[in-house]
């Protein structure tokens, strides 16, 4: 059988690399020279300008977004007996985080419009266990902080971020991260700022909890072999602190390509009605770590199309997270979340990346009008 050639990749990594050849080499060649790959100059160079980006005053470097999350949330206070409210849309690691803090995690359903969590609906599942809300800034956008912040403060609950898709994202005037007691980032290759592996990044404004998650990331040790609580080995090697400096200062220009590539995204959009983008809430404040689309059938007749045609696309998330067989003990069943059930049978996403040219866009765009056209209902 032969395979389609790509013509347009999901992700591009490459063409993103190519040109910081040079400096990423010379980064990770001085860490070489100093051999401080463990929390290393370049880790704490790399936090700091990492908490300047974000406009708080600490960033604590982990191994990756989901320890971001469980770490973030245990310094702040989450444990055993806790209730935490957490969309059901969103990546099983929002879920693996708080589960590693032994709280509970409260599903809720979320907008049909945005994909965000639905705040009106988490107002009905708040007892007197629940202690705090993570919101997800999913695919780029952020979660009102206006109302988020409503919601918390009528209910006297802690704010966490889940920022990992949403590096630099900003809505009324709030940056991601920056609303809550803390959040949460992650370093994998395909986001917005990726490490050459796995990584993350807790960032806060509050100096306990950042000092908390360095002592959690160290095996809970403040000093060496002093372990003032039990902690785990996760931290953010020098290494990866060392590319991402390079390229962190290229993040704002890349953000604002991926804006520029959905507008043109929406362009060819507008004559196809059967597909249609996720509400965008945040103007350009949307840092786009994917553009989706929802179809309103055939999607997995589309995906086969586009792929047929040496496009590649991918679906966030095909099972929610309350269907998962491993995670059937939290007592969750089909029927329970109906939005986020109906948005994994239609949603998809399409390639998105700072260096995607508007001629694949273009060529992206051409191809899902002949497939509605021949095959559209």
């Amino acid at each position: 059988m032969n395979l389609p050639i790509t013509r347009v990749p999901f992700v591009d990594l490459l063409s993103q690399h190519q040109p910081l050849s040079q400096e990423i080499t010379a980064a990770i060649d001085q860490v070489i020279s100093r051999g401080d790959f463990v929390l290393g100059s370049a880790l704490e160079e790399f936090e700091t300008a990492f908490a300047h980006s974000c406009g708080v005053n600490y960033a604590v470097g982990v191994a990756s977004g989901t320890d971001a999350i469980a770490l973030g949330l245990k310094a702040s206070g989450i444990g055993k007996g806790d209730e935490v409210i957490v969309p059901a849309n969103t990546f099983i690691a929002t879920i693996i985080g708080i589960l590693e803090t032994g709280a509970t995690p409260i599903l809720v359903d979320c907008d049909a419009q945005t994909a965000l969590i639905d705040l009106k609906v988490a107002d009905k599942v708040v007892t007197n266990q629940t202690k705090a809300i993570v919101a997800v800034h999913l695919y780029g956008q952020m979660v009102s902080p206006s109302e988020l912040l409503d919601f918390a403060q009528s209910h006297n609950l802690l704010i966490f971020e889940d920022a990992a898709q949403a590096h630099l994202a900003q809505r009324e005037g709030y940056l991601a991260g920056t609303i809550g007691i803390a959040g949460a980032f992650s370093f994998y290759p395909s986001k917005n700022l990726g490490a050459f592996g796995n990584g993350g990044m807790l960032v806060t404004n509050s100096e306990a909890i950042a000092t908390g998650v360095k002592t959690l990331r160290n095996y809970g040790a403040k000093e060496k072999y002093y372990h003032s609580e039990i902690g785990k080995n996760s931290r953010l090697d020098t290494i990866q602190a060392a590319i991402l400096g390079v390229k962190l200062p290229y993040l704002s220009a890349w953000n604002q390509s991926r804006y520029q590539l959905a507008q043109l995204y929406n362009q060819y959009l507008q004559s196809l009605p059967l597909l249609q983008p996720l509400q965008n809430h945040c103007n350009n404040g949307h840092v786009y770590h994917l553009y989706v689309i929802t179809c309103a059938s055939k999607r997995n007749e589309l995906q086969h199309y586009l792929t047929s045609q040496g496009i590649q696309t991918g679906i966030h998330y095909p099972i929610p997270c309350h269907l998962q067989p491993g995670y059937q003990h939290l007592g969750y069943g089909y029927g329970d979340f109906p939005v986020t059930e109906a948005l994994a049978e239609k949603i998809l996403s399409l390639p998105m990346y700072p260096n995607l040219t508007d001629s694949q866009v273009q060529l992206v765009g051409d191809r899902l009008a002949d497939f509605i056209n021949k095959h559209g209902s």
